[in-house]
């Protein structure tokens, strides 16, 4: 490298043999999901969420090392480029950065979004003009005492409600039209929304009479919703570019698609795998376990809402199963752990109230 990297983009560099997994806390640790890939002292490739998200739907493996996965084909720039054909390159393409190289193909700088255009200037991005329904009507036990006296949706986030935090990320993503399900606390949170006069929002209130469950609810929604639709717990915040997954769940053919947050657990002891007799087949000290955990967030085709039974108990599981009863598809989009968080809870929740 021929010129001195600044620390924005010293902190993006990851070596090409560290493995996905690496690369997935180092994106949550500095909250960007874009990395250099370098092989030593040379600029290898870009990596992005969506190459990591795309490799563990193909079931590629977290400690497979970054380089067999990376991508062929690259938007680069050069030194000689002008910075007027480069900001026109982001534009066309939409592009968060753009890595300049030199002759010998080494890193010499990055243009990133904000640098050239600003933050007013945000990054065109897919509108995807969908319903949205928020399932709100649960009491909030884990947040209490709290929720003795508010409802969950309405706690607060810095300047806003937990469930205006919800909603505003589904606004940036170009969907404006709300269904929420309520119950607990019902006319507060009615009220509350009907003094807020945002013109963002157009809210559509539906109310349990009893609990009926994750998704028992939705049997009132027959006959509102008739395209693709999302569904999100009151409780959960996602970072994360909502038209990648509704891109997955239509080229899949999904009829359901979860959207997974990655959890990791590390084992603070060696752990053993024995075979017959008790004859030691393998130690491995402290290891760490990935798994998938179900984040609350859901993608479903209108056609479901007619398989919901009317005013029964019916979870989210229950639809899953039927899905799957008859052979069609249920899809899992991953996010990183970073990416979701769950506010439900105390420990996140003051994480974020901060």
């Amino acid at each position: 490298m021929k010129k001195e990297l600044s620390e924005k983009i010293k902190e993006r560099i990851i070596d090409a043999n560290d493995s996905l997994l690496s690369a997935l806390k180092q994106m949550d640790r500095i909250d960007k999901k874009l990395l250099f890939v370098f092989n030593d002292a040379k600029f290898i490739n870009i990596l992005s969420i969506g190459d990591i998200q795309r490799a563990i739907i193909k079931n590629i493996p977290l400690n497979t090392v970054i380089c067999e996965i990376l991508r062929q084909n690259t938007r680069l720039s050069f030194d000689n480029d002008s910075c007027e054909s480069i900001k026109q390159r982001m534009l066309e393409y939409r592009t968060e950065c753009m890595p300049v190289l030199n002759k010998n193909n080494d890193l010499v700088d990055v243009y990133f979004w904000e640098d050239v255009f600003g933050k007013e200037q945000k990054r065109e991005i897919e509108r995807l003009n969908l319903p949205v329904v928020i399932m709100a009507g649960g009491k909030g036990n884990r947040l209490k005492p709290i929720t003795n006296i508010l409802p969950k949706p309405l706690i607060p986030i810095g300047e806003k409600t937990i469930m205006e935090n919800i909603m505003d990320r589904f606004v940036n993503a170009g969907c404006n039209n709300f269904f929420i399900s309520l119950n607990y606390k019902a006319e507060m949170i009615k009220h509350y929304f009907d003094n807020l006069k945002n013109p963002d929002y157009n809210i559509f209130f539906f109310q349990e009479t009893k609990p009926l469950g994750t998704v028992g609810s939705l049997f009132m929604l027959k006959d509102k919703i008739k395209q693709t639709f999302f569904v999100s717990n009151c409780d959960i915040i996602i970072n994360e570019d909502y038209s990648e997954i509704i891109k997955y769940h239509k080229n899949n053919k999904n009829e359901l698609t979860i959207v997974a947050a990655l959890k990791h657990y590390s084992i603070p002891y060696g752990t053993i795998t024995t075979g017959n007799n008790g004859v030691l087949l393998e130690l491995i000290e402290k290891p760490e376990l990935t798994f998938q955990i179900n984040s609350g967030m859901y993608i479903l085709e209108s056609h479901l809402l007619n398989e919901i039974p009317e005013n029964e108990f019916f979870h989210i599981t229950h639809l899953i199963e039927k899905i799957l009863q008859r052979k069609a598809k249920v899809g899992v989009f991953p996010v990183s752990e970073g990416s979701w968080k769950d506010v439900g809870g105390w420990d996140e929740y003051l994480k974020q109230a901060k």
